[in-house]
């Protein structure tokens, strides 16, 4: 690709309209662009959006974006299977580790969640197959015309929450299922007027 091309594209991919949230940081963009509302059914990676979603509680998730890697390191590739052993040491090893948000609660919480993750994951045979439960196997594709109409949370999330609470997860109110589900494509929350909403719409 040589520099005009490279220029052209990058020049288009500025003038596509997107979510209001986007904003202009390259970080959110490639986010938005990528990987949100895009179904995830890897049982890893859906791992690791509740401990990125649990982490980003009272927070921007701007900020988590940007110390993802910094997890991803710091929490052994989010394998739950080893972070469900995490002792008294790592946990304080976590709580000195700069790159990562250093709330106890939060990397307690997702601790313990590994291990609420693996049990469900017994029962289920996925925590996939659980997860996507909650609506009923298929992604659920609203239609916001702006960015204010979107909710902060659902009856499916409620429920989820409620759910997930029970077996003992933590860092899994409404509010926060809801932003995993729109994480991983659960709910397709692009506003109507974005390039990625029928995208997504025709993909699912």
């Amino acid at each position: 690709m040589d520099v005009k091309q490279a220029y052209n594209n990058r020049e288009q991919r500025k003038m596509k309209i997107r979510c209001k949230w986007a904003g202009l940081d390259p970080v959110y963009i490639d986010y938005h662009d990528n990987e949100w509302g895009v179904e995830v059914h890897d049982d890893r990676l859906l791992f690791e959006f509740l401990v990125l979603e649990g982490a980003q509680a009272g927070l921007n998730w701007i900020t988590i974006l940007k110390k993802r890697n910094n997890y991803k390191a710091a929490f052994d590739g989010f394998d739950p299977e080893k972070i469900s052993r995490y002792d008294s040491d790592k946990i304080r090893a976590l709580l000195e580790n700069k790159g990562i948000i250093r709330n106890r609660l939060k990397i307690e919480s997702a601790v313990n969640n590994a291990r609420a993750f693996l049990a469900v994951k017994k029962e289920f045979n996925s925590f996939d197959a659980y997860i996507w439960s909650f609506v009923g196997g298929k992604q659920k594709t609203n239609a916001w015309e702006t960015y204010s109409r979107i909710p902060g949370y659902s009856k499916e999330s409620t429920a989820m929450s409620r759910d997930l609470k029970k077996r003992g997860f933590g860092f899994a109110g409404p509010t926060i299922c809801y932003a995993f589900m729109q994480a991983t494509g659960m709910v397709n929350d692009h506003t109507t007027d974005c390039f990625r909403y029928k995208e997504i719409k025709t993909a699912s």
